[in-house]
């Protein structure tokens, strides 16, 4: 007897393998079968993974519920599903429920806990701001945003001096309402 049933244990193993499946192909069945407009089963696959700590199902959860794909809008259950998976470091997530703070979305508006999930997110970047194409490419913008302002600064002087040349030629009673002409030499003229 015993070897008969280890013959079918040894037959059957593969097949219960594949009836409980694993994580990945059963969140591509619950996507699958939530395009397909099943979201109730998908729901359930998702509830189910999430439940178990998978991070992926517990943000797909949040997703669908904040914006109302296949289920009623709750944003404070979107906010749990977030959390969950925020608190095992999924940065969409925590930068969600960042956001949902900010605006009171399912929560009370907070803007210090707003302020906590955003850096939160933000941290996990830090690493890159010490790397030197990211020294470069700050620099480079910073030149960029630099010659922008000196050109703004330029212009808005050029303005103000015309203005107050305008005034002071009033004023001085110089200015009789009719153009007078003013010489410059452009840049093609040439002195010998």
């Amino acid at each position: 007897m015993p070897i008969r049933f280890l013959v079918a244990l040894w037959v059957a193993l593969p097949h219960l393998s594949a009836v409980a499946g694993t994580a990945d192909d059963d969140l591509r069945t619950a996507a699958r079968l939530h395009r397909g407009g099943d979201t109730g089963q998908a729901v359930a696959i998702w509830t189910d993974w999430a439940a178990r700590g998978n991070v992926d199902a517990a943000y797909n959860l949040a997703v669908i519920h904040q914006y109302a794909d296949g289920v009623p809008v709750d944003h404070a259950a979107a906010l749990r599903w977030y959390r969950q998976a925020a608190e095992q470091g999924d940065k969409v997530a925590q930068f969600q429920i960042g956001l949902m703070y900010q605006i009171g979305q399912g929560v009370v508006a907070d803007e210090a806990e707003a302020h906590r999930w955003v850096t939160m997110h933000r941290k996990h970047h830090l690493h890159h701001a010490h790397s030197p194409q990211m020294v470069a490419w700050r620099q480079q913008a910073l030149a960029l945003i630099e010659e922008r302002d000196r050109r703004e600064q330029v212009a808005a002087s050029r303005a103000s001096s015309a203005l107050v040349v305008a005034e002071l030629r009033r004023r001085a009673g110089l200015d009789s309402g009719r153009p007078t002409a003013t010489a410059s030499l452009d840049s093609t003229t040439t002195i010998r």
